[in-house]
C-alpha cells in the first residue's frame, strides 16, 4: 500500500501535454491589457464594448422571453438556431442581399461572431492552406488560422498622407491592387474580409470589394466576411455586402453579431449567412463544439430584429439612430485627441478610432533593443501613469510588420458621454503638464 502511495506521489506527468496546434498562440494581448485596465484605469477606452445599455425594446424582449408563458425558452432549442431567430434573419438578410434565403439551410446561429469565425476556419482550412488576411486585422484571425493548420498570408493597408494638413481618415489606408493580386496562388483557400474594419474603422469601397471579388472568382477562393459593424457606418457612407456582388454568394460566408448590432456584447449571439454547400460544414463544427446557443437570448434578438424589419430605413429604426449617436461620440473623441496633439485617424465606421502618438515620444522614451513594440510600452505607461486605457495598434499586425506600425493606439468611443468627458479631462490635464512641466 505504501509502495503504491509513493509511486502515485512520484507519478507527475513528464510527457508534453500541449497539442501542437496551440504552439505560439498561447499569449493573448487581451488577457494582459484587460488586467492592466482593471487594475489601473480610471477611464477604459480599450476593449470594444459599450458602457451604455442596449435599447429598451431589446431589454424588454429579454424580460418577456424569461417571464412569459413559454417555459420552453429555458430549454434547448434547435441546435443551428432558434426557429423564430433564423426565420427573421433569413427575411432580413434576404432583403439586404436581394435573394431568397432559407432559414434552415442558409442561416446558422452561433455563440457570438467569435464562434462563427472559429467554425469557419475549422470547417474550411486544412493543413498547409493559405489564408489571406488584410492588415491591420482583428487579432483572432491569425490565431484561428494557425490553430486550423493554415498559413496566414498578410496584405497591409498602406496609409497615404492626406492633402493640405487635413486629419487622416481610415479611407486614406489603401489596398494595393497589384500587391493583393500577388498574394493569391494555388494554395490560397480563403480570404478574410472585415468591413467596416476593426481596428481602423475603414469601410471598404465598392471598388475594393469588386477587386477582392474578382480575385476570389478568378482563383476559386472562399471569402469569410466579418461584417459585425455593418450598421455602424458614418458620414453617409454605405456598407456594401460582398456576398451581393457577382459570383460571390456561392463562395462567401457572412458573419454578423447581435452584440454589435444591438449594443449587447455580453449576450453572445452571432450568426453566419451563406449557401448550404458551405454552411453544412460550418454546422458540423458547431454541432461538435458548442452544439447550441442560449435560447432566451436568441428569442429576444429575434424580437429585436422583427421590430427592425418593420422599421427598416425609417427614422425610428435603431439601426438608423445608433450610427447617428455613435458619429457624435466619434467626433467628440476626435476633437479631444486632436486638441492635445494625438493625431486621430477619422474612422468611417465601427466603435474604434486609431490615433498617432508620435508627438508623445518625449513622455515615454524609446528603449533601444526592446522586443516590445513602442505603442505597446506607451499604452502600458499611459494606463499606469494617466489612468487611460487603450490598445496598441501593433497588436493587429503580424510579427514581421509590428515594428512598422508601432506609433498608433486604438481607442473605443462606444461609451457614455460621461466616460468620454472623463477621457477628455485626462488628456487636457496631460497637455497642461506637457506645456508647463
Amino acid at each position: 500500500h505504501t509502495h503504491f502511495l509513493s509511486l502515485s506521489l512520484q507519478a507527475k506527468m513528464s510527457r508534453p501535454v500541449q497539442a501542437r496546434r496551440l504552439e505560439g498562440i498561447d499569449k493573448n494581448i487581451w488577457v494582459e491589457f484587460v488586467k492592466l485596465a482593471t487594475t489601473y484605469s480610471r477611464v477604459n477606452l480599450g476593449q470594444g464594448f459599450p458602457d451604455f445599455p442596449p435599447p429598451d425594446f431589446l431589454k424588454e424582449a429579454f424580460v418577456r422571453a424569461l417571464s412569459g408563458e413559454n417555459h420552453m425558452v429555458h430549454q434547448y432549442t434547435r441546435a443551428f438556431g432558434h426557429p423564430p431567430l433564423v426565420k427573421i434573419l433569413a427575411q432580413f438578410f434576404g432583403k439586404l442581399l436581394g435573394r431568397d434565403i432559407d432559414p434552415l439551410t442558409n442561416v446558422m446561429v452561433t455563440v457570438g461572431a467569435y464562434q462563427a469565425l472559429f467554425c469557419c476556419f475549422q470547417a474550411f482550412v486544412d493543413e498547409g492552406d493559405e489564408v489571406i488576411i488584410i492588415e491591420p486585422f482583428f487579432d483572432c484571425y491569425e490565431a484561428m488560422v494557425k490553430m486550423a493548420g493554415g498559413k496566414p498570408v498578410y496584405v497591409p493597408l498602406r496609409p497615404k498622407a492626406p492633402e493640405g494638413g487635413k486629419l487622416m481618415s481610415s479611407a486614406d489606408w489603401l489596398l494595393d491592387p497589384a500587391e493583393l493580386a500577388s498574394k493569391f496562388s494555388k494554395k490560397t483557400k480563403v480570404i478574410v474580409l472585415n468591413s467596416p474594419n476593426n481596428p481602423l474603422g475603414k469601410v471598404f469601397s465598392q471598388g475594393d470589394l469588386e477587386l477582392i471579388a474578382g480575385l476570389c472568382v478568378q482563383h476559386d477562393v472562399l471569402c469569410i466576411s466579418d461584417e459585425v459593424y455593418e450598421w455602424l457606418v458614418y458620414d453617409g457612407k454605405e456598407h456594401v455586402r460582398i456576398a451581393s456582388l457577382r459570383g460571390m454568394w456561392d463562395r462567401t460566408v457572412t458573419i454578423g453579431s447581435a452584440g454589435k448590432t444591438f449594443s449587447a456584447t455580453g449576450w453572445k449571439v452571432g450568426w453566419t449567412v451563406g449557401p448550404n454547400h458551405l454552411l453544412q460544414h460550418v454546422r458540423t463544427v458547431h454541432q461538435n463544439s458548442v452544439y447550441h446557443c442560449a435560447t432566451a437570448a436568441q428569442d429576444a434578438v429575434a424580437q429585436g430584429f422583427q421590430r427592425e424589419f418593420e422599421l427598416h430605413g425609417k427614422p425610428d429604426s435603431y439601426f438608423v439612430q445608433l450610427p447617428k449617436e455613435m458619429q457624435q461620440k466619434r467626433d467628440w473623441l476626435v476633437q479631444s485627441l486632436d486638441a492635445v496633439g494625438m493625431k486621430p485617424v477619422i474612422p468611417e465606421g465601427t466603435y474604434f478610432l486609431v490615433a498617432d502618438i508620435s508627438e508623445f515620444k518625449s513622455d515615454v522614451p524609446d528603449v533601444p533593443d526592446s522586443h516590445e513594440p513602442y505603442d505597446s510600452r506607451f499604452a502600458k505607461w499611459m494606463v499606469k501613469n494617466k489612468g487611460l486605457a487603450a490598445i496598441p495598434l501593433s497588436t493587429f499586425y503580424c510579427e514581421a510588420h509590428k515594428s512598422k506600425y508601432n506609433h498608433f493606439i486604438r481607442f473605443c468611443f462606444a461609451k457614455e458621454e460621461a466616460t468620454l468627458k472623463a477621457a477628455n479631462d485626462i488628456l487636457q490635464k496631460w497637455k497642461q503638464e506637457k506645456t508647463n512641466p
